[in-house]
């Protein structure tokens, strides 16, 4: 099915009541991760979907948003809300940034019933992920992944509070493909990870888990709409965390989101510039002055075509394959430009930018 006949929606929904139910689940050992903060597999035992959810569901947490004031800036109160999971032991949650963004309040409902006024932390918007702090300790945190190692076919589980309503619940699928193009509302595009796990309004921001109790994305969308004449079903997506969970990690200890970059504006090449001979890759639209492009000699109307040897289809892979650099790298770039193909070398730096835009630090109760 193309993506052209799907309609892409975030899917946080009204929260019109939330159900907890208490009991305790059993442990499991971990051990602290490379970064410090968030724990990583310590060793692979494979689970049943019984044995995930009592593992995981007291670190899983209904997220309840109030907005005290509407877009036409009138007083109002109203509610909505996702899904999230509890990362450290300290109180510090992940859930999907479209969760909270514009919200006045952010309360946390627990699996015991335990209720919690939440911080935003920080968040990165293209990546639609958010950080939040609860004053609590003694947490239980998720076990995180490697999603490079997903592969198709393989079962996982989700854990959510689909519809709002209904919290806490786990349901069961397959990964039914990878690295995913796909287009959300307001033109973000993600690669993600492709399920038939039931995933509804509400999901959002809640764990992907593999069968061995270990999270390997974070649920975020599904499609929705019509195509070839019957409702489109069981095609859910979750944003992979090893896209971001240095992300995650730079929030939490530097309050700042840290990345490479080489300082350019791309997008695909039009369908007809292609018409006239122009190659796939990606357009170059504007160069930032003073960055490693400029730097490197890279101009607008550029068609970068391969990195370090790899073809550039579209702009997506090249940004793909910027992030997966380090800063100081030396990078080759085929370029096309006017008829002609060129090679050129840009030594990648580092984008800084903090985690609370000023729109947010300047309003405190814009949260």
């Amino acid at each position: 099915m193309k993506n052209s006949i799907l309609n892409y929606r975030k899917i946080a929904a009204l929260v019109l009541a939330v159900m907890l139910l208490g009991s305790a689940a059993a442990g499991y050992a971990h051990a602290a991760g490379p970064g410090g903060n968030l724990t990583y597999a310590a060793g692979q035992t494979e689970l049943s979907a019984a044995e995930i959810y009592a593992q995981n569901v007291n670190s899983a947490v209904t997220v309840i948003t109030t907005v005290t004031r509407n877009m036409f800036g009138y007083d109002t109160v109203s509610q909505g809300g996702g899904s999230g999971f509890i990362i450290t032991e300290d109180g510090y949650l992940l859930t999907n940034y479209h969760v909270v963004d514009g919200a006045d309040q952010i309360t946390v409902e627990m699996y015991n019933g335990d209720s919690y006024e939440a911080e935003l932390i920080g968040y990165d918007d293209s990546n639609d992920v958010a950080v939040l702090k609860i004053d609590a300790s003694g947490l239980r945190p998720v076990i995180f992944g490697n999603s490079d190692e997903t592969v198709v076919g393989e079962d996982v589980v989700a854990i959510g509070s689909p519809l709002g309503v209904l919290s806490f619940s786990l349901t069961k699928g397959v990964v039914s493909a990878l690295d995913r193009d796909v287009t959300l509302s307001g033109h973000m595009r993600l690669r993600l990870i492709q399920t038939d796990c039931a995933i509804n309004a509400g999901s959002s921001g809640g764990a992907l888990f593999n069968m061995y109790g270990e999270v390997i994305g974070i649920t975020n969308a599904k499609a929705s709409g019509y195509g070839y004449g019957s409702a489109i079903e069981s095609v859910t997506f979750a944003i992979p965390v090893n896209t971001v969970v240095d992300i995650v990690e730079d929030i939490m200890t530097k309050g700042e989101i840290s990345t490479p970059y080489i300082g350019i504006t791309i997008n695909d090449v039009d369908e007809n510039l292609l018409a006239y001979g122009i190659p796939q890759g990606a357009n170059v639209l504007e160069v930032a002055e003073g960055s490693p492009a400029e730097e490197s000699g890279l101009q607008k109307n550029d068609v970068i075509t391969a990195a370090n040897g790899s073809p550039i289809a579209r702009s997506d892979d090249l940004v793909r394959f910027i992030r997966s650099c380090s800063v100081g790298d030396e990078v080759s770039l085929t370029v096309f430009r006017q008829g002609s193909t060129a090679e050129l070398r840009v030594i990648v730096g580092e984008n800084v930018k903090s985690a609370m835009p000023a729109k947010d630090t300047e309003n405190p109760d814009n949260k």
